[in-house]
């Protein structure tokens, strides 16, 4: 167990940060996921923005590096362009 009062702090903040992180990070892949699935060109378009917001987010947040946010959002708009 750590000694030092900052060093209790810090262990307390890094376990609520972590616990936020593995709740955003899962709602990000899962809405990646159900991106992916859909078939429906208008639905895609509907759903595209939201989904890059949320990307946007992650990465503002630290949860995902800026660079994979611009691969994500780049491949998903790819795939986006490709539904007919």
């Amino acid at each position: 167990m750590a000694n030092h009062k900052s060093s209790i702090k810090r262990i307390r903040q890094t376990e609520t940060r972590r616990i936020r992180n593995r709740y955003h990070s899962k709602t990000m892949r899962n809405a990646l996921k159900r991106f992916r699935s859909l078939q429906d060109k208008n639905e895609a378009e509907k759903d595209f923005p939201k989904l890059v917001a949320l990307i946007d987010k992650m990465a503002k947040r630290n949860v995902i590096h800026k660079n994979n946010a611009a691969n994500l959002k780049s491949k998903l708009a790819k795939q986006l362009n490709s539904l007919a």
